[in-house]
């Protein structure tokens, strides 16, 4: 549910009750009064938002992360079904131009992209627990 500032509130009600009051003529200037103290809120509540955001990094916290956390997993996910797709006629060049080594290349390489891309994708926090863990 939306959260409402109540001042807003009572400034879009002074807006509306001024504008029965003095009538259309007056709307423009009214509404560009009203969305001048509206841009100045969400100005004030964005500073605050950065604000809020700065002090948690000075103090050590992990800045936000800009993709939702569920997007790591389909990225992996996405290059799995890929690497496996591709994985099939791939291997069937392999076996047929070098035989059990050309597949067991191709398998090497294919296991190689996902390892380095699973590896290359971990957050900085995970790498940084791995190392302290050594």
């Amino acid at each position: 549910m939306a959260r409402h500032d109540p001042e807003l509130k009572k400034d879009l009600d002074a807006t509306l009750q001024t504008r029965k009051e003095l009538g259309p003529e007056y709307e423009s200037e009214l509404v560009e009064s009203f969305l001048t103290k509206l841009d100045e809120d969400v100005d004030r509540r964005v500073r605050r938002h950065l604000a809020e955001q700065q002090m948690q990094v000075a103090r050590g916290a992990q800045p936000p992360r800009a993709p939702a956390a569920g997007t790591e997993f389909w990225q992996r996910f996405a290059v799995a079904v890929v690497s496996l797709v591709l994985a099939i006629p791939l291997s069937a060049i392999a076996v047929a131009n070098a035989g059990l080594v050309g597949l067991t290349v191709c398998w090497a390489g294919i296991v190689g992209v996902n390892a380095v891309y699973g590896l290359a994708q971990r957050s900085p926090a995970a790498r940084r627990t791995e190392a302290d863990r050594d």
